[in-house]
């Protein structure tokens, strides 16, 4: 157990159990940094539009502007107010929309939305300076520096390439129109947003991957905690009582409904009953459902329902509930006594008589060999 006891060597992938439990408690990997270049990557597209219609509004209020001056009214003064503030939400309203799409779809695609206060919670671990300074000079602190000085190289070059062309706008600004200043502004914007965006995408999705593997790893199990979580899983009584349960549930309406389609039904005549169903196609009869005291009282019910012939044979019930399990071919001991039961069946429909219970009396099978089915027997169900 020292190996593999709850301080063995964790060297085990993480079971789905183990992995929903860390869900739950809010440990997924995720890293904000998608989330962040995703909508400065958005931004950068849905820029040139913001800008082209701001100067338009722009344009617009200010000549309404001059127009109010001129005569200025309360009523006026009131509705330039507020085609202001349309104009500026109808502006903005876009791209807010956008940036939180984005800012969904980043959380969606790390794992989804998942609330946990455990995150939260206050705890002593989380005041222990030795982990601050482990995260600070361990690998943590020197992806996060690598980080750091790929974004400001890519920055950096996005700024001298432009730098010119600033230099050249400012100089010659009194020159040129309003909308060529806002548009070249605009046209510099988007380049560095758009290059430092790709920059920061890669960089979110390597960041991804190495927060990915390291909660992995995090989540790592050793083989004696794989064993305790499948005894507990497993082994649990209550769960062990409700599977139970429903194989045994699941088992009887199966036969319910078997027994509807079999050919005879053989009775004890009240403490077991046999339902056979021959199919030459697939060999020999089979027994297709059985039981004993109220689930024999409850398939004689439903046999009588479904107009199945019920068959008195005591001997040939008890030794076919005995030896037999669902869906099994009849021992080849009990063919004679099986084919002479489905015989007499088969001359009751010549004759037009449908289910009813019928004591044909034929002779006792021989059962020797075979197990033996005591006069009481506990209900059985099939496996």
């Amino acid at each position: 157990m020292a190996k593999d006891g709850p301080g063995g060597e964790k060297t085990e992938k993480p079971t789905p159990q183990r992995l929903k439990k860390a869900r739950k408690e809010g440990q997924i990997p995720r890293t904000p940094e998608l989330g962040t270049w995703i909508g400065v990557a958005v931004a950068s597209v849905m820029l040139p539009m913001l800008a082209g219609k701001s100067f338009t509004t722009v344009q617009q209020l200010f000549v309404k502007v001059g127009a109010v001056a001129k005569h200025p009214e309360t009523s006026a003064i009131s509705d330039l107010m507020g085609e202001a503030l349309s104009g500026f939400l109808t502006t903005l309203l876009p791209t807010a929309l956008a940036l939180m799409l984005a800012g969904v779809a980043a959380t969606v695609a790390q794992g989804g939305v998942s609330v946990s206060g455990k995150s939260i919670k206050p705890s002593l671990k989380k005041l222990n300076p030795f982990k601050g300074i482990k995260r600070m000079f361990g690998a943590q602190g020197l992806w996060e520096a690598i980080k750091a000085l790929i974004k400001t190289a890519a920055l950096a070059s996005v700024v001298l390439v432009t730098v010119g062309k600033a230099k050249a706008l400012v100089s010659s600004a009194g020159a040129l129109p309003l909308s060529s200043v806002a548009g070249t502004f605009a046209d510099c914007a988007v380049l560095l947003m758009r290059t430092v965006a790709i920059t920061g995408l890669v960089i979110a999705i390597a960041d991804y991957v190495i927060v990915r593997n390291r909660t992995m790893k995090q989540l790592k199990m050793s083989k004696y905690e794989i064993q305790q979580e499948h005894k507990q899983s497993e082994g649990d009584p209550h769960m062990k009582a409700h599977r139970k349960g429903l194989q045994m549930a699941m088992s009887r309406n199966r036969m319910m409904t078997d027994v509807k389609e079999a050919d005879v039904l053989l009775v004890n005549p009240t403490h077991v009953a046999v339902a056979l169903k021959y199919d030459p196609a697939k060999g020999a009869p089979r027994v297709v459902a059985k039981g004993a005291d109220e689930i024999a009282a409850k398939l004689r019910e439903v046999a009588a329902e479904a107009r199945v012939p019920l068959v008195q044979d005591i001997p040939l019930a008890r030794a076919l509930h005995a030896s037999c399990d669902i869906g099994q071919e009849v021992p080849a001991q009990l063919f004679t006594a099986v084919a002479r039961v489905l015989a007499f069946v088969m001359h009751l429909t010549a004759r037009g008589v449908v289910g009813g219970f019928h004591r044909p009396g034929f002779e006792a099978p021989d059962t020797e060999g075979l197990p033996k089915a005591g006069r009481r027997r506990a209900a059985v169900t099939p496996s």
